[in-house]
């Protein structure tokens, strides 16, 4: 899928014109993938574009910058405030936000010296369904991938550092090459962690399962709406190390993450699930979440944040 180009980027504090959102070929974050990002949703809602849990979004960058002993040289508020003007300066009604921080250039040693800057930019979109509006209705079919994630002690996996997607693009390149929509990989113990990008859970008998955070996977914001959700509609939720063969014995399974929202999975290797796709279950979970956009749900957390601008701050201006 390629990206729309839209109007502007958002940049150290100033709007630019996109096509001139433009780095140096020598940025420390090219050679060792010495950068923090997020993916934040905004959707249109009947109360204008929404960014979805937006600033819990911005605080998991700060948190990913600081296990990397990153200084953004910006305040959490500054950039949930340049994610709003930069939506309203490019029209956009609904959007995919990506906010990343990354070592610039000035040192190419692997540890960054003193002197190379932290340079941050915003970038928003149009962006339809990760793995096809198709695969979110009816399910994709996806793999077992050979490739595992990295053990603990090696690379943090709770920072959502791109480095770390490096393993993602080894799952869902052999995924995609052996004609699958999706790769699952397993922890260094051989147990279920994640999908490339998503995080995954198992339906079986009424109970959500999902791999706990210490199977290497990235705690995710659209995970964690999910449990919520399910518990409040009375399903029960366990976090637990999980065999592979949870897999070809569940009722249903599906994805979650920003791009892919709720997708189910029609199948795994070539066994289908037994609900041949989006089972009951996972359809009532993407009508309560997709129902938060439409009103259909109540958001009861605050987890929609208007995007209409604030007073604009001296650091973001159209340039």
């Amino acid at each position: 899928m390629s990206i729309a180009e839209a109007k502007y980027i958002w940049r150290d504090g100033k709007m630019i014109p996109w096509a001139e959102a433009t780095t140096h070929v020598l940025s420390h974050a090219l050679h060792y993938g010495t950068a923090m990002f997020e993916g934040i949703r905004v959707y249109d809602t009947p109360n204008g574009p929404c960014g979805f849990r937006l600033t819990e979004h911005i605080s998991r960058l700060f948190a990913s910058a600081r296990i990397y002993a990153m200084d953004i040289p910006f305040e959490e508020v500054e950039l949930v405030e340049a994610c709003q003007q930069l939506v309203q300066a490019n029209e956009l009604d609904s959007a995919y936000l990506r906010p990343i921080a990354y070592y610039g250039y000035g040192d190419i040693g692997v540890a960054p010296g003193a002197d190379t800057p932290v340079n941050v930019a915003i970038a928003a979109f149009p962006w339809g369904a990760y793995l096809g509006e198709a695969g979110r209705q009816n399910g994709v079919d996806v793999c077992v991938s050979s490739w595992r994630r990295p053990a603990p002690g090696t690379i943090p996996m709770s920072a959502k550092a791109a480095g770390n997607y490096l393993s993602g693009f080894l799952i869902s390149r052999e995924a995609k090459r052996n004609g699958y929509a999706e790769g699952i990989a397993l922890d260094v113990d051989g147990r279920l962690s994640e999908g490339a990008g998503e995080n995954l859970f198992i339906v079986k008998e009424k109970t959500l399962y999902t791999p706990p955070c210490a199977a290497s996977i990235l705690s995710g914001i659209t995970r964690d709406t999910v449990m919520q959700l399910a518990r409040k509609s009375g399903l029960q939720v366990r976090e637990e190390a999980l065999p592979r063969e949870m897999l070809y014995v569940a009722d249903e399974l599906f994805f979650t993450g920003t791009a892919a929202e709720i997708t189910p999975i029609r199948s795994v290797d070539g066994t289908k699930t037994r609900s041949h796709g989006c089972g009951p279950v996972t359809r009532a979970l993407q009508d309560q979440f997709f129902g938060l956009f439409t009103g259909k749900t109540k958001d009861t957390q605050n987890w929609l944040e208007p995007m209409s601008a604030p007073v604009v701050s001296e650091v973001c201006h159209v340039a």
